[in-house]
C-alpha cells in the first residue's frame, strides 16, 4: 500500500499546484479554466495561481499531523537545492500551506523547517551572523510584515488587481539597511503608487529598530560616553550608529527629565533629605564647579522618591530656600522632619518655607566635624564619649551625657562641647521618636548613598558640555538607582511622626 508521501507525488492528494500549477486533483470533475473564461480585471495566470493556492490549502487541511510531517519530509527532500537549503519562495509557501487555521505551525513541522534552513551550517557566523540564517530570517520576517501592512493599507492581497478597477496599487520597493539586535539587515520596503503608505514596523526614515534605541539609552545611563557607545555598537552590531545618532536618541530623555522635574508632588512628606554634590559643567568657555541640589522625600507609605534636580554655581542657604519654594509650588504643604548636613543658614532657610518642620542635623557630619582637630591618640576615646550622647534613651539623658563629656574633654577640646551646645536644638530632635524612626532620620546616609550612585555613573566624564547634558545623565542615573530602592523604614512608623 503506497505511503502518504507516495500518494502525494503520484497526484492522489496534491497536484503540481504546490508551485502554482494549474492541474486539478484526482476526483475533481470541474474542468480546468480556459483562456476565454478569465475573469474581468484578472489575467488568466492570476486566476490559475489563485485556484492552485486554494486547492493546495484545501488538500493540506484534510491531512492529519502524521501525514503533514510525512508530506514535509518529501517536500524538503525534493525542493531543497544541492546544499540542502530551501529557496526563499519555497520556504514561504511551505509556511503558508502547512500552518493551521490560526497561522501557527506544529512543533514537529517547525523543527523540520529549521533543520532545512540550517542546512549543515555550524559556525557562529553562518548561523547567527548578519549574513547567516538568523540574519536572513530577520530580513524575511521584516519584509513579510511590511508586505502584510501594505496589503491592509491597499485593501487587497498581493497578486490581485485593485478592487473597482484603477486605484492605488503596489509600486515596487526601496532598498534600506536597518540596524537590528542581530546586526545590519538589508531589506526592501514596499511602496504604493500614491505614496500614502506609512509602515509601522519600520517607519519612513527609521534606520534602527526600537529595541536598539532602548539599548543605547541603557548604555548612556550606565555612564558610557557617546564615543564609547559608538565604538561598542559598532563592534557588536556593525557600523550604523554615530555619536550624533546617540545624541539624537538620548535627546528624548531630556524631555522626560523636564516633565519629571515639574510633576506634582504629594502634600505631606514625613521625612525630607536635602543635600548637594559638585559636578563640572562647561560655562562660558571654561569648566566650572556647579552644585547639583537633590531632594529625597519619604511619603506616608515609607517609599522614597527623588523630588527634583537643581543646578547652581555654589551651594548656599539662599538657593536652598528657592528649592524649597519650588517644592511648595508643586504641591508640598508640610514636611515633618528635614534631614540636612551642617551648612550654615540651612535651618533658617527651611523654617522660612516650612515653619513647623523639625530640622535634624546629620549626626555623622556633626561627629566628623568634632573629630577634625582631635589628634589620633584621642580620637577613639572622644568618639566613644560622643556616641553616649546620641545613643541616649531620651533628650534628658543626652543632656546629662553632654555635661559629662564637657567635664572630661573641655580642658583639651573646648570647641567640641561649645559647638554641640550651640546647635543642640538641631541635634536632638530625633530622640523624640521610636528606634525605627531614629535610624531613618539621624543621618543623611539615604541621600549620600544616592550621591555615590550618581558619582559612579559620571566618574568617566571629565565635564559636561552644558546643563542639559548633565540633567539628562543625572536623571537616568537617579531612575536607575530608584529601581533598587526599598522602604526607608516600616510604613507603619509614619504614624509616629504625625
Amino acid at each position: 500500500m503506497p505511503s502518504t508521501q507516495q500518494k502525494i507525488f503520484n497526484g492522489e492528494v496534491l497536484d503540481s499546484s504546490l508551485l502554482g500549477g494549474v492541474g486539478s486533483p484526482v476526483g475533481d470533475s470541474r474542468p480546468a479554466l480556459g483562456r476565454g473564461r478569465a475573469l474581468r480585471g484578472l489575467s488568466e495566470q492570476q486566476v490559475e495561481e489563485a485556484l492552485g493556492h486554494a486547492r493546495l490549502a484545501r488538500a493540506v487541511a484534510e491531512l492529519d499531523g502524521a501525514q503533514r510531517e510525512e508530506l514535509l519530509d518529501g517536500l524538503l527532500e525534493q525542493l531543497s537545492g544541492e546544499r540542502g537549503e530551501l529557496t526563499e519562495g519555497v520556504s514561504e509557501r511551505l509556511l503558508d500551506a502547512l500552518s493551521d487555521g490560526h497561522g501557527e505551525l506544529p512543533e514537529a513541522v517547525t523543527d523540520r523547517l529549521l533543520g532545512a534552513l540550517i542546512g549543515g551550517k555550524r559556525s557562529e557566523a553562518e548561523v547567527l551572523g548578519p549574513e547567516g540564517v538568523l540574519g536572513g530570517l530577520t530580513r524575511r520576517l521584516i519584509e513579510r510584515v511590511l508586505a502584510e501592512e501594505l496589503s491592509e493599507h491597499l485593501g487587497y492581497p498581493a497578486g490581485q488587481a485593485p478592487p473597482g478597477g484603477a486605484g492605488n496599487s503596489r509600486n515596487g520597493g526601496t532598498p534600506k539597511t536597518v540596524l537590528t539586535g542581530n546586526g545590519p539587515v538589508r531589506i526592501e520596503t514596499p511602496r504604493d503608487r500614491k505614496s500614502r503608505f506609512e509602515p509601522e514596523l519600520v517607519r519612513k526614515g527609521q534606520r534602527r529598530l526600537a529595541g536598539l534605541d532602548e539599548r543605547i539609552v541603557a548604555l548612556y545611563a550606565g555612564g558610557m560616553t557617546t564615543r564609547d557607545i559608538e565604538t561598542y555598537i559598532g563592534e557588536m552590531y556593525g557600523p550604523g550608529v554615530s555619536r550624533e545618532t546617540v545624541s539624537r536618541v538620548t535627546a528624548g530623555v531630556l524631555q522626560d527629565a523636564k516633565a519629571w522635574q515639574t510633576r506634582p508632588l504629594e502634600q505631606i512628606y514625613p521625612i525630607l533629605y536635602l543635600d548637594a554634590l559638585i559636578i563640572k559643567i562647561r560655562d562660558a568657555n571654561a569648566v566650572r564647579n556647579f552644585a547639583c541640589y537633590l531632594a529625597i522625600g519619604v511619603n506616608l507609605e515609607g517609599e522614597r522618591d527623588v523630588l527634583g534636580i537643581w543646578f547652581q554655581k555654589t551651594e548656599g542657604a539662599k538657593f536652598w530656600m528657592s528649592v524649597l519654594t519650588d517644592l511648595r509650588t508643586r504641591g508640598v504643604q508640610d514636611v515633618l522632619v528635614c534631614c540636612v548636613d551642617g551648612l550654615t543658614g540651612f535651618p533658617d532657610a527651611i523654617e522660612a518655607v516650612f515653619p513647623k518642620t523639625w530640622v535634624q542635623t546629620c549626626l555623622v557630619h556633626a561627629v566628623r566635624a568634632a573629630l577634625r582637630f582631635v589628634p589620633y591618640r584621642d580620637k577613639r576615646a572622644v568618639a566613644g564619649d560622643l556616641k553616649r550622647i546620641y545613643t541616649a534613651v531620651d533628650r534628658e539623658h543626652a543632656e546629662t551625657e553632654l555635661e559629662r563629656f564637657a567635664e572630661k574633654w573641655d580642658a583639651k577640646y573646648p570647641m567640641i562641647s561649645a559647638s554641640w551646645i550651640e546647635n543642640w536644638e538641631r541635634i536632638v530632635p530625633f530622640l523624640a521618636f521610636p528606634p525605627d524612626v531614629r535610624r531613618a532620620v539621624y543621618t543623611t546616609n539615604t541621600i549620600e548613598a544616592l550621591n555615590r550612585q550618581i558619582r559612579k555613573t559620571i566618574k568617566t566624564r571629565g565635564s559636561f558640555p552644558d546643563e542639559d547634558s548633565a540633567r539628562k545623565l543625572l536623571y537616568l542615573a537617579i531612575t536607575r538607582a530608584q529601581r533598587k530602592w526599598r522602604h526607608t523604614y516600616n510604613p507603619g512608623s509614619a504614624a509616629n511622626l504625625t
